[in-house]
């Protein structure tokens, strides 16, 4: 599904030689190459502050836990998405309220969020999935009309720009109070281990947010909060601030397999190739199919056999794992969540995807004839 052994041959030199300066230095831990990482995502976001972590579902929790939310207080999330984004909700003793999501998009549906806020609900947390934005201008008005925190779950769209009707653009992940993002090996820009990121405009919540992922202290032994060990390590760091000057030309490399894929496919009568919404970019994190007629796991066992990698992102929904059945408050049918956990199917989607590849990819996807 990803070939990072290919991507880090490209970059062997840079990365190498950060990586031997880090050792040499031994500074393993809260380097200056963090610091050099936080300016430049900050930079390349375009967001005032960048507060680096362990990983994206850290950075989900911190984000809450600096929203001061009581045991019980509602948080909506989309129920097909990665258990992450809930999961860090019913931790911190939240209540999970899961909500339908747009069938051509995979984001989260504005209409259903409006239908499940009540007096209890305290945020929204929106994720970008596969790599394109949710209608953030449209999520925007609703938390402002009922005084709502919106923290963004970016961890598959870090790079991807929303487009507002004015035709503004922003980056995903900077829109919302809070945003997050993972830099997890496979994403777009993940580094050789685990990492995470947090990033606000706002000073108050930055200063809270970096206290709480340093043990909840801004002054050594001083502890203002309850907080957490959260932290970037210094090799991590020196990893990134290679590939992060790298990651547009990762995006533009991803659309244009995603342009092969789908160009290719859209005769296909057993599949809807992915739609790109005009409120986004698409930087895809995923190249999702829709398999029509409960097709999808023969596709996935055909192409497996031939040698190709497909997986299924997700085959369950939120409400039916057994974590969330008795934590979480479900709005609506969810009918277009149950109908994509039986039909996605991702295909390989990476920066070293060559023609042959995708050729090969193609012509036996094409030459399947369902039973």
């Amino acid at each position: 599904m990803v070939d990072l052994k290919g991507q880090y041959l490209k970059i062997k030199k840079e990365v190498d030689y950060a990586i031997q300066n880090v050792v040499d230095k031994t500074a393993f831990i809260n380097g200056s190459e963090v610091g050099v990482f936080k300016n430049n995502l900050s930079e390349y976001l375009g967001v005032k502050h960048v507060i680096t972590c362990a990983n994206g579902t850290d950075a989900l929790q911190i984000a809450l836990m600096a929203l001061d939310l009581k045991i019980g207080d509602e948080v909506i999330v989309p129920a097909f998405t990665y258990v992450a984004t809930a999961e860090v909700i019913a931790l911190l003793k939240l209540k999970p309220v899961l909500v339908d999501v747009d069938i051509d998009t995979f984001n989260i549906n504005v209409q259903q969020i409006e239908a499940a806020i009540n007096e209890k609900t305290k945020a929204i947390v929106p994720v970008h999935l596969f790599g394109q934005c949710a209608n953030m201008q449209e999520i925007m008005y609703i938390a402002e009309k009922h005084n709502l925190y919106v923290i963004e779950d970016n961890a598959q769209a870090i790079g991807a720009d929303y487009i507002y009707i004015n035709g503004k653009r922003q980056k995903t992940g900077t829109i919302g109070d809070i945003g997050c993002t993972s830099f997890f090996p496979s994403k777009n820009l993940g580094c050789f281990g685990d990492g995470g990121a947090i990033f606000t405009n706002n000073d108050k919540l930055a200063f809270k947010l970096q206290i709480i992922a340093n043990h909840g202290q801004n002054k050594k032994y001083y502890h203002q909060l309850t907080g957490v060990n959260s932290r970037l390590d210094t090799i991590q760091a020196a990893v990134l601030n290679i590939k992060i000057k790298h990651l547009d030309e990762y995006s533009n490399k991803r659309q244009k397999a995603a342009k092969f894929y789908s160009e290719n496919l859209k005769n296909n009568k057993n599949l809807v190739t992915p739609i790109c919404s005009n409120s986004s970019t698409h930087v895809f994190h995923q190249y999702t199919l829709l398999v029509k007629n409960g097709k999808r796991d023969e596709l996935k066992q055909f192409l497996n056999k031939n040698g190709i990698p497909a997986n299924i992102y997700y085959p369950m929904p939120l409400n039916k794992q057994e974590a969330f059945k008795n934590i979480s408050r479900v709005v609506g049918d969810l009918k277009n969540t149950k109908e994509l956990c039986s039909s996605v199917l991702s295909l390989p989607m990476h920066t070293e995807l060559d023609n042959n590849q995708l050729e090969y990819i193609i012509e036996k996807i094409n030459q399947l004839k369902f039973s």
